[in-house]
């Protein structure tokens, strides 16, 4: 592991932010890192508010979309809702056909088959609402490449509004509206929205034009914040505040579909790593091996004994997803290890029957194990489809960019993507990929990194300062939870391997003037020989709580050590 401290910010800011919100140097370090660096900013930092999201319409295209929708409306048009099978997709397609259902009743929804056709806007869904007599089609996280779809859409009479947060490309699609704060003429202040975030602010504007306020949207957030988790966009400015109160809805008046969730898996108080980890996956579980309509079906839910059924179902979807993945995992390693001889900057591995739902958490598994930007393929239908992933700032779609002459379509975002290529294109792709990503990959980047807020000692974590902490969340990109280093430790005497297979480190560190810790390094076991007879050693570790038989008391979880 790379241990990188990350700079240290200006000293003029932090002791200002110090005595201005009286805490200590450590805390106002924190802050400053994360760019907060007045008391107002701290203030909006924690204590989120409504009031901070910004006004829809400041978004490109919002006026159009929210005339088309009142027009629909007031023609008794039908209106199709249709959106992606994974969990921003969903999580966006249920938010605006429940919002929209409370203003018209002719309000139905669509979700592509992942096998049959694919990812995003599909000419068998726009057939699909021609022959049902659909006159618009609100697509989201989705749309923004759509542009042929759109222009059939157009020739069949079907409107189309795309509310999407992917990157566009040099064309627009000629829709009716495109909501998408990354296009380079859109104005909007917050670039980072994740679909169902933008799905969010077309339901704001409607809303606003009726005269509702965002507290009267408080009910849709538990959806909004599921997507941001899943998504993994960064949770700072507009996200955070979703986040934030998208979680309070979670753990207080969660919707029947998300409660019938929670239920199996019984755990007090959910946060934003609970919701990426229990929540999301079963989710996606129905898209990947199923459809994503049993997701949406779920999350649309209002009877709560219906819900459970529907919870159920997905349960067992995901106890399959997980077997699947299991599976191709341990095959794709086999094909790698067969062939480590070759020495390569990126991970490229395909076989026909691979579970084509499964291919991106394996793309994932394969990120994390050898640490290199990574594809999996399998077959899907005439062509291959592969899922992308990347490492820490690499930007694997441009990457990918480089590459389209030997691909068939791709889209996604700096660490995740998706493409079709031909097969007999596999060979000359895998080759220009390996070349691309080997001349413009930093070297350092293929070495796993910790970032390192600040070193503290141990005397500094009380549980003042652990309170405080905690007020930092909703944790995530652009706001991860706080990393610290201590140096010069030493194990009290009682460190040991822990766990059924002794995979994990257990100890007490203490520094000369310090009273002991307790510190749990999961998989750290291999490193027991760093810390036994008292041999001093540093470590990096986050800080949280351990209860244990009613007790709780604060514990180092480690991220490394070195001797």
């Amino acid at each position: 592991m790379r241990w990188t401290l990350k700079p240290k910010p200006d000293l003029e800011k932090v002791k200002h932010l110090q005595e201005t919100l009286q805490v200590d140097e450590i805390i106002a370090t924190l802050l400053v890192q994360r760019g907060v660096e007045t008391y107002n900013e701290a203030k909006a930092f924690f204590r989120p508010s409504l009031k901070h999201l910004h006004n829809p319409y400041l978004m490109k295209d919002m006026d159009k979309a929210v005339a088309r929708i009142e027009k629909a409306i007031a023609q008794k048009e039908n209106i199709l809702v249709f959106g992606d099978y994974d969990v921003d997709g969903t999580t966006a397609v249920a938010l605006m056909a429940t919002y929209l259902k409370t203003k018209h009743d002719l309000v139905y929804t669509y979700i592509p088959n992942r096998y049959d056709e694919g990812y995003g806007v599909s000419k068998k869904g726009i057939n699909f609402a021609f022959e049902n007599d659909f006159t618009l089609i609100i697509a989201l996280d989705c749309g923004i490449k759509a542009i042929e779809k759109v222009e059939y859409a157009k020739s069949l009479g079907i409107d189309f509004i795309i509310c999407d947060h992917h990157r566009p490309g040099t064309e627009i699609p000629n829709a009716v509206a495109v909501l998408d704060p990354k296009q380079t003429d859109c104005n909007y202040p917050y670039k980072e929205l994740c679909g169902c975030g933008v799905g969010f602010k077309l339901i704001q504007a409607l809303a606003q034009n009726d005269g509702l306020t965002p507290e009267d949207l408080l009910p849709y957030l538990d959806l909004v914040a599921t997507a941001i988790g899943a998504d993994i966009v960064p949770i700072n400015g507009e996200n955070r505040v979703l986040a934030y109160f998208g979680l309070h809805v979670i753990n207080t008046k969660p919707r029947p579909g998300i409660k019938a969730i929670l239920e199996q898996v019984e755990k007090a108080e959910l946060t934003i790593t609970d919701v990426v980890f229990i929540i999301a996956p079963r989710i996606n579980a129905a898209g990947r091996m199923e459809h994503g309509n049993f997701a949406v079906a779920l999350l649309t839910e209002e009877d709560y004994e219906m819900a459970k059924v529907h919870a159920a179902n997905i349960d067992n979807y995901n106890l399959e997803r997980r077997e699947t993945d299991k599976e191709i995992t341990e095959a794709a390693l086999q094909q790698i290890e067969a062939h480590k001889e070759q020495e390569r900057v990126t991970t490229v591995v395909y076989h026909e029957s691979w579970h084509k739902g499964i291919i991106g958490i394996v793309a994932s598994r394969l990120t994390e194990t050898y640490y290199r930007p990574t594809l999996v393929f399998t077959k899907s239908g005439e062509n291959l489809a592969a899922s992308a992933r990347s490492v820490k700032d690499f930007d694997v779609y441009n990457a990918l960019e480089a590459c389209s002459e030997h691909i068939e379509q791709f889209g996604g975002h700096k660490y995740a993507a998706g493409l079709t290529l031909k097969k007999e294109n596999y060979e000359a792709f895998k080759q220009a990929f390996e070349e691309v990503v080997s001349k413009t990959i930093d070297r350092n980047l293929l070495i796993p990194e910790i970032k390192i807020d600040t070193q503290i000692d141990l005397n500094a974590i009380t549980p003042k300062f652990y309170r405080i902490l905690k007020q930092f969340a909703p944790f995530g990109p652009s706001n991860m939870t706080p990393v610290f280093m201590s140096e010069n430790l030493r194990d009290t005497g009682y460190g040991k391997c822990v766990g059924e297979d002794k995979t994990h480190l257990r100890l007490t560190a203490a520094q000369p003037n310090s009273n002991g810790i307790v510190c749990i390094g999961f998989g750290m076991g291999d490193k027991h020989e760093l810390i036994s007879d008292k041999k001093p050693f540093k470590a990096v570790y986050s800080i949280d709580e351990n209860e244990w038989k009613g007790n709780i008391s604060l514990q180092l979880k480690l991220r490394d050590i070195k001797a």
